[in-house]
């Protein structure tokens, strides 16, 4: 930056902090957020794939300036389900966001075994943009307990998704459509498959100031396995 240039940005921020507005703006901005929630889901669906049965999901996080940290889980009723750990480190402005997610599942080594070809974690990197009408986002596996391509090498799976916020009836809805764009055993699929088509429909509540009640159900059909689900939700939100 030019030294006029940051001239000019010190005199406005120093005319702008003089405004009580204005300075309120910029103590809330810079201030850390933080987040807590739980879900119930009937039946956890994640990228058109059954991944168990009635389940907890909790999550919390912290939030400064754009930049997020979170941790997310699954716990599902039966033994059978597999329990899921998630920590996502993200950045975010002006509709753009980028960040990784370590996921993490227990039919596999321990939480503290990272050896690339003994590990239960799935490193993912993202991408993605609020066009307003439409959101995109690209995820793809970069380490980890990644799926099979075509030679048996890691596949770098990956997947893609287009969603469509709107609201109905007083309603909030979204529809979604992914895709996985090549070979891998992680999606199950052996070239650019169609993965998931989902709709939702959620209606929040709020009981209390300090907290907000979803209710929500969503419709999921996934081509690839010619596998369609019906999953009934209630999520719980700290304010």
């Amino acid at each position: 930056m030019s030294s006029k240039a940051l001239s000019v940005s010190l005199a406005g921020y120093m005319l702008a902090s003089s405004s009580p507005v204005v300075a309120s703006e910029l103590e809330e901005s810079h201030r850390i957020s933080a987040s807590l929630n739980a879900d119930w889901v009937s039946t956890y669906i994640w990228r058109g794939q059954n991944l168990g049965g009635i389940s907890i999901q909790p999550g919390l996080g912290v939030e400064y300036r754009g930049f997020s940290l979170s941790a997310w889980g699954s716990s599902g009723f039966d033994k059978e389900d597999v329990k899921e750990v998630d920590v996502t480190l993200a950045w975010g402005g002006k509709g753009f966001q980028v960040g990784m997610t370590d996921y993490w599942f227990d039919n596999g080594p321990g939480y503290f075994h990272y050896a690339s070809h003994r590990t239960a974690h799935v490193f993912e990197a993202h991408v993605g943009y609020d066009f307003g009408p439409v959101v995109f986002g690209w995820y793809t596996n970069i380490a980890g307990n990644d799926g099979a391509g075509h030679k048996g090498d890691r596949a770098y799976s990956s997947y893609i998704e287009l969603s469509a916020p709107f609201m109905l009836g007083g309603l909030a809805w979204n529809a979604e459509l992914g895709a996985s764009p090549w070979k891998t055993s992680f999606y199950s699929t052996t070239g650019f498959s169609v993965v998931n088509i989902g709709l939702s429909v959620a209606k929040e509540f709020n009981p209390a100031k300090s907290c907000v009640l979803k209710l929500y159900a969503k419709g999921i059909c996934n081509p690839r396995n010619e596998k369609g689900y019906l999953v009934a939700g209630v999520s719980f939100t700290t304010l």
